[in-house]
């Protein structure tokens, strides 16, 4: 159990061990997007997985996460700590966008929302009385009903149960580039990525998205950007290079281990969960991702030690979902759902972040 980083100094502070070689990297040539930082400048700064570091990086990185936390206040207004979009839901996919957008809450969030296709309203509404629910996502005017929202929100979740209907993907790509004009924080996950993958414009170098791409998501991602196979004995790099290639925009490789980069620094979570893997636990992740977002750009890099807020952020989302799923797991064992997952977020958040 452990993370490993790398990044700009060791565990202790340090210069780190010898750089290591990203294959295929350009050099001396700089990284794709003009004026990013060169390729040997990156590998400079970019040292091996020591198993000797991972539990001191793991502890240093959730210290990071903690410093974001936002304090709870008697003198705080109701969405101070907030107010979170979530882009998804259709006919077929429901439990989706309410788990993301309950998750929300359960985190933290004072108010969560729900922008999705009529159809899915009525089911997403009896699921829970504490979302705020738009059926709006495949009206003809869906992205001026989401956009006069967006004054309002902290961060939008974009893509949990959004299914690949051409008329909604349309909405939603509308509804993602005026949500970058308001400069608003986004998390893109399921048919968000699928999205992304038929139009990479749509994200690049928009350094406030966070993608969280599984497996296959991700092979897609990487093949449709840099138009060719992954190489999977080199999944750090993968993500490196697929981060520098949309950007610099934060990946997030969901998976045995999670592989997070924005393009100049790699960390790793491997914090413990379980053998059980439920669907819609990816659900949790990105809805607690927007959360966390929201509070590491409002508490600035002061408070991450210089390090990336959204990769801060993207590493407690990943510890978090962990948590969860390894607490549910030791009560449900074999039976486990993301709904025994979402109980736990509280106790997990508790034991990661407040103890």
């Amino acid at each position: 159990m452990g993370a490993s980083v790398r990044g700009d100094r060791g565990a202790e502070g340090g210069a780190g061990p010898e750089p290591v070689r990203v294959p295929g990297a350009a050099e001396p040539a700089r990284w794709p997007g003009n004026g990013g930082p060169r390729a040997e400048d990156v590998l400079e700064r970019a040292f091996s997985l020591r198993k000797a570091h991972s539990i001191k990086d793991m502890e240093n990185t959730l210290q990071l996460v903690r410093n974001i936390i936002p304090p709870l206040s008697s003198t705080k207004h109701k969405g101070q700590d907030g107010r979170i979009g979530v882009v998804g839901g259709c006919q077929e996919y429901t439990g989706a966008p309410y788990f993301a957008a309950i998750s929300a809450l359960k985190v933290g969030a004072d108010l969560s929302h729900v922008f999705c296709a009529s159809a899915a309203a009525p089911v997403i509404k009896a699921y829970s009385p504490e979302l705020i629910v738009h059926p709006v996502l495949d009206s003809p005017n869906a992205v001026h009903e989401v956009e006069k929202w967006l004054p309002r929100l902290h961060a939008l979740v974009v893509g949990p149960g959004l299914g690949r209907d051409d008329a909604l993907l349309r909405n939603v790509q509308g509804i993602l580039e005026v949500s970058k004009a308001r400069d608003i924080p986004v998390v893109i996950d399921a048919d968000g990525l699928w999205l992304v993958a038929q139009q990479p414009a749509l994200i690049h170098g928009y350094r406030k998205a966070v993608l969280t791409p599984n497996h296959v998501e991700f092979s897609r991602l990487y093949d449709a950007v840099l138009r060719g196979p992954m190489d999977s004995d080199d999944s750090h790099g993968s993500v490196l290079r697929l981060s520098q290639a949309l950007g610099n925009v934060t990946v997030v490789q969901k998976g045995e281990r999670d592989i997070l980069s924005n393009g100049q620094q790699v960390l790793v979570c491997s914090q413990e969960g379980s053998s059980r893997r439920c669907g819609g636990q990816g659900d949790l992740l990105s809805g607690s991702l927007g959360v966390l977002v929201h509070w590491a750009l409002l508490a600035g890099p002061q408070k991450t030690n210089g390090s990336s807020p959204l990769l801060v952020a993207a590493f407690g989302a990943c510890s978090l979902t962990r948590q969860c799923n390894h607490q549910a797991f030791q009560k449900h064992g074999r039976s486990t759902t993301t709904s025994d997952m979402i109980a736990e977020v509280g106790a997990a958040f508790s034991k990661l972040f407040e103890t």
